[in-house]
């Protein structure tokens, strides 16, 4: 196994918590070297904070290990591709290199829908690497919304039946 999909593996770690809390299976390792300063997974519904996401938990949290707000050395790795808000704190951050899984294609800003970690006119931009266990990280989330559509589909047919 190469160091990427390493890292990614212990991502996806982080993506099985958030889907044991009924969170959307996302998540997330800073690194620094060739050791985990952070870890975050999705906490939105949780928290009912439209910011929590694995990112932005890993983001402050990595912050708060290294006492600066620059990660200028740091990897992030991440299960789904970031969206505008994540994107924007990664740049913000000063992260170094990107790489997530599975392409978003409601919301990836990392090439996907627009490619905000590598715009020129930002005065900092990453290396970003996608596609890395993009197979496990796409079937995690296509698993989730399945038995979320399979559940929301019987509670709207428990609704009808006791309507009648």
């Amino acid at each position: 196994m190469d160091r990427d999909q390493y890292f990614m593996e212990l991502a996806i770690e982080e993506a099985l918590k958030a889907k044991e809390k009924n969170e959307v299976p996302i998540g997330c390792v800073i690194v620094l070297g060739d050791q985990v300063i952070a870890r975050g997974h999705n906490l939105r519904e949780t928290e009912q904070q439209a910011t929590a996401h694995a990112e932005i938990i890993a983001i402050q949290k990595a912050c708060k290990e290294i006492g600066s707000w620059r990660l200028e050395d740091c990897e992030l790795y991440v299960t789904l591709e970031p969206c505008p808000m994540c994107a924007g704190s990664i740049i913000m951050s000063r992260v170094k290199r990107v790489v997530f899984g599975t392409h978003d294609q409601k919301g990836g800003c990392a090439g996907t829908l627009m490619n905000l970690l590598t715009d020129e006119r930002f005065n900092h931009q990453c290396e970003v690497k996608s596609g890395v266990l993009q197979e496990k990280c796409a079937a995690l989330l296509i698993d989730f919304f399945k038995k979320l559509r399979l559940k929301k589909a019987k509670q709207k047919k428990i609704k009808k039946e006791g309507n009648n």
